[in-house]
């Protein structure tokens, strides 16, 4: 009776640990719910760990994203004498600089990698993409670049009052006459495409007007004065499908300002349009036709603004008592949401707005700041910046001097090194 006894325990036993393929449905039940307990645990060590590396990355993409650079060292100098009658702005990555006599395209070495000559008494430069439009201001002649050199030039009928590019080269002028305004588009080439005539005392005076990215859509500012009272008349035209089919001079919308003047009109993506008050913004969206997306008002005039693809800045004077700073930074998002403010404490000469950040310099001070408000680098540089562009590798910057170009990146501690 013992044996029997001892022997059904250790088959007891045997049911408690081992799986039977074709054991009693008790045996098979048991090593089931042994199993899905030892998957529950793998898989909860397995997801910790994905939680933990998780937050490792994040943490160290984070660091990245937000770091603040303390220094720079300098890859390349070269000398070079930058004339005062020459104005410079970013193309391609790297300088345009024109003169009434020529234009020219500096590479971040500070050479030239190729010249055109002009002649043109009040030169005026945009740029869209890979293409640069160049027109003489008050004379008759527009010259069309891109990055291997000039493409097109013409000469107008009537005075030139304005310009704009749009990124495939196409090209719209305000032309001016005795009493009739001209707003001509053009491509690349300078083949003709379409014409809009418009008269002082109907519209005004064409201040200012702004081309989409695929040059299918116009925006115009005009100013009329009749007597002491002053009206600010926005205008959109659309020279696709949608235009041909709303009116004879294409135009599919408008605003009107009774006390506000604008002076800038831009497209700041090829859906979006942006109208810069002296002391107001407003935010049109235009897929095809305009409508008000949002209208952000200020207590002060306006002194600059910027913008990108994704957002508008604006610069105000500090306010009174406030005498740390000399100004107020404004950065919106295209909802007119505000994002974020900053101060800053020095006199100002350029803004450079990009997709990931913008560069304020003055004097010999800089401040790069990214677009989430965290600033990346704040400090002197080596002389009075004529302008600072990024190369489009990570952390390094194009500076242009009054007697030199250099290729700089950003560091961590302060101490400045020349390579």
């Amino acid at each position: 009776m013992k044996k029997k006894k001892e022997k059904k325990e250790i088959q007891k036993q045997e049911k408690d640990n081992v799986i039977y393929v074709n054991g009693d449905k008790e045996a098979l039940e048991k090593n089931k719910e042994n199993a899905a307990a030892r998957g529950r645990k793998i898989r909860g060590m397995i997801g910790f760990v994905v939680v933990i590396a998780i937050a490792i990355v994040a943490g160290i993409l984070n660091s990245l994203i937000n770091k603040q650079y303390k220094g720079f060292r300098v890859i390349e100098r070269t000398e070079a004498s930058y004339e005062n009658t020459a104005t410079y702005i970013q193309f391609n990555g790297n300088l345009l600089k024109y003169t009434p006599d020529g234009v020219s395209y500096i590479n971040g070495n500070g050479d030239t990698v190729w010249s055109a000559g002009i002649n043109m008494k009040m030169p005026l430069a945009v740029v869209r993409g890979k293409y640069a439009a160049v027109a003489d201001i008050n004379g008759n002649s527009v010259s069309i670049f891109n990055n291997e050199g000039q493409v097109s030039s013409l000469t107008m009928p009537y005075t030139i009052c304005d310009v704009d590019v749009a990124e495939q080269g196409a090209f719209a002028v305000v032309l001016e006459s005795d009493k009739t305004n001209y707003i001509k588009l053009y491509d690349k080439n300078g083949k003709d495409i379409y014409e809009i005539q418009t008269t002082i005392d109907k519209s005004g005076y064409p201040i200012d007007i702004a081309i989409s990215e695929d040059g299918k859509k116009l925006f115009t500012s005009y100013i009329n004065m009749n007597g002491t009272t002053i009206t600010n008349n926005l205008a959109a035209y659309n020279f696709g499908d949608v235009g041909q089919n709303a009116n004879a001079d294409r135009m599919v919308g408008g605003y009107m300002f009774d006390s506000q003047v604008i002076p800038k009109v831009e497209f700041v993506n090829n859906d979006t349009v942006v109208a810069f008050g002296t002391n107001e913004i407003s935010i049109y969206a235009m897929k095809e036709k305009p409508s008000e997306k949002a209208k952000i008002k200020f207590d002060e005039e306006i002194q600059s603004v910027f913008y990108a693809e994704k957002y508008i800045g604006v610069v105000l004077k500090s306010g009174e008592g406030d005498g740390e700073h000399l100004y107020k930074a404004k950065i919106y998002d295209l909802r007119g949401k505000l994002k974020f403010d900053m101060n800053i404490d020095f006199v100002y000469d350029n803004i450079y707005a990009s997709k990931k950040e913008f560069i304020i310099t003055g004097g010999s001070d800089c401040i790069i700041m990214r677009k989430n408000g965290k600033v990346k680098f704040e400090g002197t540089l080596n002389g009075k910046i004529v302008n600072m562009v990024p190369t489009g590798r990570r952390l390094e910057y194009i500076v242009t001097y009054d007697n030199a170009t250099e290729k700089i990146k950003l560091k961590n501690d302060t101490t400045t090194v020349q390579e």
